[in-house]
């Protein structure tokens, strides 16, 4: 269950809500604000993306890769299932958000950078795409967010248990390729919400240009490294 931590550890924790290997972009640990900006409750936010034991990405690269976009699902992370981080309840869901191509082209980000300000102007769903939120026990909320449009398997109201496949991930709202963005909020509704602190339990990492894996009972994964949750001592998975 997450709970607000003692003054020891005043982040809301959680587990890292999904399996396998990911690789943590736009830490907090390497800077806060960790994506830039403190709107839609973003300060503490941080990014997942899938990888393989080499750490790409993707399972190919082509022209495309250079020149064009490219189909969703080439990447790792494309349909991976989501996992709920914490015991709670479901209080928003919003799904039906398009799943764009992906971009990995510099040719193909300028189009793409260029109407970033219209997205934040259009407002959650342009940014988050399709999203699900839910209450913890303590009083906050944490938002999972850039889902597979359809993907989504929980409701407003439904009570939810820490491991519980609630979705998968995709390529919706602001994202230029599949990933999952998680954060921390104070209140439900992203377009106000102030982002609060979080860790995570019990997972292995490998920072960036490190050979080994090391165990972290509790922490914020550094920027560029690959993670992995390890099972929590009693803890089970339910689909």
């Amino acid at each position: 269950m997450a709970e607000k931590e003692s003054s020891e550890h005043p982040e809301v924790a959680l587990s890292l809500p999904f399996t396998g290997l990911w690789l943590a972009r736009n830490s907090p640990a390497r800077r806060i604000p960790s994506h830039g900006t403190d709107l839609f409750g973003e300060r503490y936010a941080i990014d997942f993306v899938g990888v393989d034991e080499r750490r790409r990405t993707a399972d190919r690269r082509d022209w495309r890769t250079f020149l064009a976009t490219e189909p969703a699902d080439r990447f790792f992370a494309y349909d991976r299932p989501i996992l709920a981080p914490a015991d709670g309840t479901v209080v928003e869901v919003h799904d039906g958000e398009i799943d764009h191509a992906g971009r990995r082209s510099q040719l193909a980000l300028v189009p793409y950078a260029l109407g970033q300000a219209a997205r934040v102007r259009q407002g959650v769903r342009a940014v988050a795409g399709n999203y699900l939120v839910i209450a913890l026990p303590g009083g906050a909320f944490v938002a999972l967010v850039h889902l597979r449009s359809g993907s989504l398997r929980v409701t407003v109201g439904e009570a939810v248990t820490a491991g519980q496949h609630v979705a998968t991930c995709g390529n919706s709202g602001n994202s230029t390729e599949p990933h999952l963005h998680i954060q921390v909020m104070e209140t439900r509704d992203l377009s106000v919400a102030r982002g609060l602190p979080m860790a995570f339990r019990h997972f292995r990492e490998r920072p960036r240009g490190a050979k080994q894996f090391r165990t972290r009972e509790y922490g914020v994964p550094a920027e560029g490294a690959v993670v992995e949750p390890l099972p929590l001592p009693g803890a089970h998975s339910t689909s």
